[in-house]
């Protein structure tokens, strides 16, 4: 397998949502092409000017979410605003995730723009969704990363993915493990049952005992109040509901809670 990128390694590894609005093509889009392009730059701008360095470009204003692929509209628009967050804001790193669960595309706009990692909802297995069953992608996906050799762009996986359910009872350790070992994530996210919903410490402990030295990512819930405890097991967390204005997630990014969350991180005076 390729080797992890180095950037992985850092701790604590935050990573701030950009959510797209409804592109063109889904059936909640109103907005022009110039106000989703402002509101992005504008939510990058907030979370960089906070304190973040990582950011994840998503789009959550899609719904109802494709199962697998995504039209080619979708695929045109994420890596024209992708381009344009590069390009605005080039020290930082970036990932891409195209829901419900288009890896490929994913990869693809990735690889386009110089994005630096993706996050994919199913890599291994099959999860019952709003979307239908969605399943497993780590036989295309890790295929066409070694053809386009964009090794170095890191795939972020979810366990036990939010807002679905198992077919079957698996132990968690076993999916953590064929994650890793089969389907090649480079690290592990594990989330609460939905947006916005904090994961137990319980299963958090449980996912990295069994992910060893693959980092593990918190996916949801993470709040300034509670995070610096959760990332004295985690190697860090993805963090979109909790930096809105009022922690709407359909609101804009406060840079306020931004930095009340990177304030979180930093060493407590006498530690």
């Amino acid at each position: 397998m390729p080797q992890t990128p180095a950037w992985l390694a850092a701790r604590p590894l935050l990573i701030g949502m950009l959510h797209l609005p409804p592109l063109p093509g889904s059936p909640r889009c109103a907005g022009s092409l110039d106000t989703i392009r402002q509101r992005v730059l504008a939510d990058a701008a907030a979370l960089l000017e906070g304190g973040l360095q990582l950011l994840m470009l998503e789009n959550f204003g899609d719904a109802p979410f494709f199962p697998s692929e995504v039209p080619a509209v979708t695929v045109a628009h994420m890596t024209a605003i992708a381009e344009r967050v590069r390009a605005t804001f080039p020290t930082a790193r970036l990932g891409i995730n195209v829901l419900r669960n288009d890896g490929c595309a994913a990869l693809a706009i990735a690889q386009a723009v110089g994005a630096d990692f993706i996050r994919v909802n199913v890599l291994c297995g099959a999860r019952v969704t709003d979307q239908g069953l969605v399943t497993g992608i780590a036989h295309d996906l890790l295929r066409l990363r070694a053809n386009l050799a964009a090794e170095h762009i890191a795939i972020l996986a979810d366990v036990d993915v939010k807002h679905s359910a198992p077919l079957g009872i698996r132990d968690i350790a076993a999916e953590v493990q064929d994650l890793i070992e089969r389907g090649g994530a480079d690290a592990v996210i594990v989330s609460g049952t939905a947006t916005g919903r904090p994961v137990t410490t319980e299963k958090l402990i449980s996912v990295i005992a069994a992910a060893r030295e693959t980092p593990v990512l918190i996916g949801s819930g993470a709040q300034p109040r509670t995070l610096r405890e959760l990332l004295t097991h985690a190697a860090g967390a993805i963090v979109g509901t909790s930096l809105k204005v009022d922690g709407l997630v359909d609101a804009a990014v406060d840079v306020a809670r931004v930095r009340e969350l990177v304030g979180q991180m930093l060493p407590r005076s006498g530690s």
